[in-house]
């Protein structure tokens, strides 16, 4: 299950290379830039699909409002209740579903890259669990049933990483061993957080567990104004990163030669991911899945030339507001994002782990 690769350019018959065959080069004088047209007709594509998946969920409603009730409150012209229900919830639920999903679809991107491995995702190595049992924690004796601050997501995510890297042996290119690892902490901790709700009373421990398996509900400005400015911050980092993880898919003495220190690029791309993935699971919960599938997805879009942070924030972004919408209507209740999002990813891994690989043409010997 390899994600590294020889990225395929094209060659004439003397062996000469040219341009990868997902890009045109473009040149201004003494200038000149390779276009990435298929990452970018991939990067249109899904912004008119999150256009639409948008303005669904923003008339999706788990309760009798109808279209024109919806509508009215969108414009304000509705009365009061109508308004403050589709303006001060429903937007910014919408609002924070999609930076939540973009923040896994970058998580997931950046450790699938950086481990070689599709199946190397926040959520399966560890991260997520150690985010959540920060969150748990942090409820431990209360009687309200609310969760706890969001921001202890990435404190958690982070003891995880270094316990699983730590055991692991160091985030090299033996993604194998992270996997391998990082599925037994996130049983452990799995586990602890598990036997911490057991204890807590039926009003804490019903609270929690409704935000355990994913949930947006209640989400509002109060993280959603936050998390614009984290991610303002993180998202150019992740595209740094993955320019520099593109040359590492080759291997490690090439991408030492062409200048890149491997170790830093290794340990700043393992930080980002572990501060988005935390800082998504403390908004969210630990929506299953979303990792794993938006990085593959975004790959088949737009090719498999480039890292694809882009693509895998826009697919991330599309999942998870589509996930969300479609849990405010499809049942007579509710159902959280984290659940439809599970049942739509069981299949998806099949796919994963049962279709074809010959787009990814992987180094020999490594998984």
């Amino acid at each position: 299950m390899s994600t590294r690769s020889r990225v395929p350019y094209e060659k004439t018959s003397s062996g000469k290379v040219l341009t990868p065959p997902d890009s045109t080069p473009l040149r201004l004088g003494a200038f000149s830039w390779l276009f990435p047209y298929r990452s970018a007709l991939a990067a249109v594509g899904l912004a008119l699909l999150i256009g639409g998946i948008v303005t669904f969920a923003a008339f999706a409603s788990s309760t009798s409002m109808s279209l024109g009730d919806s509508l009215a409150g969108l414009l304000g012209t509705g009365d009061r209740a109508t308004v403050m229900l589709v303006r001060e919830f429903r937007l910014p639920r919408i609002a924070v579903g999609l930076m939540v999903g973009a923040a896994l679809g970058i998580a997931g991107c950046l450790t699938q890259t950086l481990a070689g491995n599709r199946l190397a995702t926040p959520d399966v190595i560890g991260v997520n669990d150690g985010a959540t049992a920060a969150v748990v924690a942090s409820v431990v004796g209360s009687s309200t049933g609310m969760i706890g601050d969001w921001w202890l997501g990435p404190l958690g995510a982070a003891a995880a990483a270094m316990l699983v890297v730590a055991c692991a042996g160091g985030a090299g290119h033996a993604g194998y061993r992270i996997l391998v690892v990082g599925i037994g902490v996130s049983t452990v901790i799995g586990a602890v957080t598990d036997l911490v709700m057991s204890r807590e009373n039926d009003n804490t421990a019903g609270g929690v567990f409704l935000w355990t398996v994913g949930s947006l509900n209640g989400r509002d400005w109060g993280v959603g104004t936050p998390l614009v400015y984290l991610l303002v911050v993180l998202v150019p980092l992740a595209l740094v990163a993955g320019s520099r993880l593109q040359l590492l898919r080759f291997d490690d003495d090439m991408a030492a030669t062409l200048g890149v220190n491997v170790s830093r690029v290794r340990a700043v791309t393992l930080a980002l991911a572990v501060v988005l993935s935390g800082i998504a699971v403390g908004i969210g919960g630990p929506i299953a899945f979303v990792a794993l599938a938006a990085p593959v997805l975004a790959a088949r879009l737009s090719g498999p030339t480039r890292v694809p942070i882009i693509g895998s924030a826009l697919v991330g972004a599309a999942l998870v507001a589509g996930a969300d919408a479609l849990g405010r209507v499809i049942a007579p209740v509710e159902i959280p994002v984290g659940v439809v999002t599970s049942v739509l990813g069981g299949p998806f891994l099949l796919w994963v782990l049962f279709g074809k690989t010959s787009d990814r043409p992987s180094r020999t010997g490594k998984a």
